[in-house]
């Protein structure tokens, strides 16, 4: 029972590390349509994200059935909560990269950002692709060690998240404010992307260690 057990978490730890790396696909393609005004690229994130979705829907549902059939304890109790706990974050990063990937659909033909502030923010579309990248790496290889990296990488993330919005701010001359608000959904949508990465390493790191992360990515 337990070797069959421990078969059933490895099988949802690898279609959890799958879909998260829809995930990063998907932020991956939302970023270069934003980037290339590329709509049919914006089309095909919108499109496969009820992809993710599912397969989110489907991990959920394997981790609730080990945890009413199995009754684990100690550190595979961690696991699988902690696996409920991704399928939902690594669902929210789907729709956050499919956001993204709205508001380029709605703007085509014309660009979803100004030139000057599409450099700041494909970078913050970077950084959530690799945090999404350590994500999938360490559900894969859980370690323990990860998530003070993914927080100095989530800070950066959080500068040039304020570098965009001062620089819409103070545009001179000012934006129309439906430019200023599609800047800020954009730069909005990209922080939380790498917050709900960050909030899955603290989690990953807690089924190693025992230790209760000290603060939570909603």
């Amino acid at each position: 029972m337990r070797e069959m057990f421990h078969g059933e978490l490895e099988r949802l730890g690898t279609d959890l590390a799958a879909m998260c790396g829809m995930a990063r696909v998907a932020m991956e393609h939302a970023t270069k349509a934003m980037v290339d005004v590329d709509l049919s690229l914006a089309e095909q994130v919108i499109t496969d994200d009820a992809e993710i979705q599912h397969i989110g829907e489907q991990c959920a549902e394997h981790a609730c059935a080990l945890l009413a059939l199995q009754s684990p304890v100690a550190r595979d109790l961690r696991t699988v909560v902690t696996a409920i706990q991704a399928a939902e974050k690594i669902g929210r990063m789907g729709e956050l990269a499919r956001h993204i990937a709205e508001i380029v659909r709605l703007r085509h033909p014309q660009p979803a950002a100004p030139a000057e502030l599409l450099d700041p923010l494909a970078q913050m579309g970077g950084l959530a692709v690799a945090a999404s990248r350590r994500v999938e790496a360490a559900i894969a290889a859980p370690s323990g060690v990860l998530s003070a990296h993914s927080e100095r990488a989530d800070d950066e993330t959080d500068r040039l998240h304020d570098e965009v919005l001062e620089r819409a701010k103070h545009a001179n001359p000012p934006y129309p404010v439906q430019v200023g608000v599609d800047v800020a959904l954009l730069a909005r949508f990209f922080e939380r992307f790498a917050d709900q990465a960050v909030g899955i390493t603290r989690r990953l790191d807690y089924v190693v260690t025992g230790e209760r992360p000290a603060r939570s990515s909603s």
